[in-house]
């Protein structure tokens, strides 16, 4: 099976740059958006064969999420269950047989770090969740979780120590998460490439430059690992300050 997780930063923007192209030609079974960046009625997506699924955020023109799949799931939850932080539209999770697949757009520190303390209450508050979860069956994560774990995720560690998305605290709590039996996915196939990111700010042509940021992801329940088959960044498709990343699975539960 393969799945594909992108940060649009706004899908009616990227729908005039190409989406369909990548879509169609990708094929996925479960095509994940972060940042969709609008409100139900706002865009029609003729879709054949996906089920689609939506979690607007109540602020317009501002974050939200969705999901596309060819397989229809057993159950749909939006948001993480708890009011602090389920306004944001941040959170879908599909339910399936043998596993649950959840897309997350993690709330950024903002500049200045305005927003760290509630992004860490974030944090422990998706931990939780997720946890829960992987008691019942085997999880896959993916989206723009917001952080750049080590050194090797971006291209300028020392000088954004104190930046969001390279905090102590930030790059603490993807420990814990990963610490808590979960596996990034990229790094398992490849643990010492350097140079692989999939965000790159619009300032100074960044990404021409290839100055960027490892802060989509796929991460997955550690039992899974028998089953992954590979992951790849779409470094090449443009549209949004993010490209695409994927995750391909083998037969997810061996019989």
């Amino acid at each position: 099976m393969k799945f594909i997780s992108w940060n649009v930063n706004g899908l009616r923007a990227v729908m005039k740059k190409g989406f369909m192209d990548f879509f169609k030609e990708v094929d996925a079974d479960v095509f994940c958006l972060q940042e969709i960046k609008l409100q139900e009625g706002q865009i029609e997506m003729d879709l054949p064969g996906y089920y689609k699924y939506w979690n607007y955020a109540e602020k317009k023109g501002y974050s939200g999420t969705a999901i596309f799949t060819k397989h229809e799931p057993i159950s749909v939850n939006y948001g993480l269950g708890i009011e602090e932080h389920d306004t944001e539209g941040r959170a879908i999770t599909l339910e399936y047989e043998d596993y649950f697949i959840v897309t997350i757009y993690t709330p950024n520190s903002q500049h200045g770090l305005l927003r760290l303390d509630y992004r860490l209450r974030w944090e422990d508050a998706l931990l939780s969740y997720i946890k829960k979860l992987d008691q019942r069956k085997p999880v896959i994560l993916c989206g723009d979780l917001n952080v750049a774990h080590e050194e090797i995720d971006l291209k300028n560690p020392k000088a954004n120590r104190k930046n969001s998305g390279f905090t102590p605290e930030e790059r603490g709590k993807m420990t814990e998460f990963l610490g808590s039996g979960f596996i990034d996915t990229f790094r398992y196939f490849y643990p010492e490439q350097s140079g692989s990111y999939s965000w790159w700010s619009y300032r100074s042509n960044c990404r021409e430059k290839n100055v960027g940021w490892r802060i989509d992801y796929f991460i997955a329940s550690a039992r899974l690992a028998i089953n992954f088959k590979g992951a790849k960044i779409h470094k090449d498709v443009w549209g949004s300050d993010h490209c695409p990343v994927e995750l391909n699975l083998k037969n997810l539960i061996e019989k």
